[in-house]
């Protein structure tokens, strides 16, 4: 099936910082998490997608259209929200949304008026007067009940506390499993990652270090203890295993391809292997903080 939204050899240039060049691609009915440290270039990403800033470089097509041109009917089919959405704020959220539903033909009502009763949402108070948790309600409902194919979310659950991400999350997991929707969402709190994500994108100073299906990833890292005569591993040995510590003949590391780090290690000789698995926020620890990009395995 063709892509919901492309991003091709995309670049963004700003006088300290570029993104990219950055290859995409959305695929229908899968949830992509775009992952990375704050400054990182995840909101630069969004924006671009959401025809909000036009790339300095490459090409942007969503739902079959290039952006950048005067055809324009894919942006209602999108959905956007992020932390910092735009609302009238002297409006009532209310307003705001039926202000917003005239221009969305796919809007549904019902839908809004369940989404706000599920989160509370005060609709007849004034954005000015929301607290931020109810500005990310009011954002995420203006941005489901338009009922879009492509659902872009930059940092949805940033500065909230437990109880309402965990609302928030449980909320996009069910219109997750309802709804034919292919979603973006740009995050760094790791632990996100697990409950709505099928591929993950990290990116790390405008570059795009490492893109995968969680499923392989997860079951490609684990972290290993080995007994192994004192001295230095063969290089490439060495080259799959992130943090090595030695004590004596003992070992321990981390490695993001556990099926040839174990044929290896058995190969030269190691006993006493123990392989773990790593939770997904581990995991992504360790792939931003490596300093040489990862090479074969199923992570590619």
């Amino acid at each position: 099936m063709s892509a919901v939204a492309r991003l091709i050899q995309v670049e963004k240039r700003y006088q300290d910082f570029v993104l990219g060049p950055v290859d995409m691609e959305l695929q229908p009915g899968r949830v992509r998490a775009l992952i990375g440290p704050n400054g990182a270039g995840k909101s630069t990403a969004m924006d671009i997608l959401a025809g909000l800033r036009r790339p300095d470089a490459g090409a942007v097509e969503v739902l079959g259209q290039p952006i950048g041109t005067r055809h324009v009917g894919w942006k209602a089919q999108v959905g956007y929200a992020s932390e910092q959405q735009p609302f009238y704020e002297n409006w009532t959220a209310g307003r705001n949304l039926r202000f917003l539903a005239g221009f969305f033909p796919r809007w549904s009502r019902q839908l809004q008026a369940e989404l706000a009763a599920r989160f509370d949402l005060p609709l007849g108070r004034k954005v000015v007067a929301l607290s931020k948790g109810n500005r990310v309600k009011l954002a995420l409902v203006a941005a489901l009940a338009r009922r879009p194919r492509l659902l872009l979310l930059d940092e949805p659950t940033a500065g909230l506390d437990p109880l309402v991400r965990g609302e928030v999350l449980d909320t996009l997991a069910e219109f997750l499993a309802e709804e034919e929707l292919t979603m973006l969402y740009s995050t760094h709190i790791l632990s996100d990652l697990g409950r709505l994500a099928d591929d993950l994108t990290f990116v790390r100073a405008g570059q795009v270090v490492l893109e995968c299906q969680r499923d392989e990833l997860e079951y490609a890292w684990r972290r290993l203890t080995f007994r192994h005569a004192a001295g230095a591993l063969p290089e490439a040995t060495g080259r799959l295993l992130l943090g090595h510590r030695s004590q004596g003949s003992m070992h321990a590391a981390v490695t993001y391809d556990s099926a040839r780090a174990l044929d290896q290690l058995r190969a030269l000789g190691a006993t006493q292997i123990e392989a773990q698995r790593l939770t997904l926020d581990e995991i992504a620890v360790q792939v931003l903080r490596a300093k040489e990009p990862f090479g074969g395995g199923a992570h590619a």
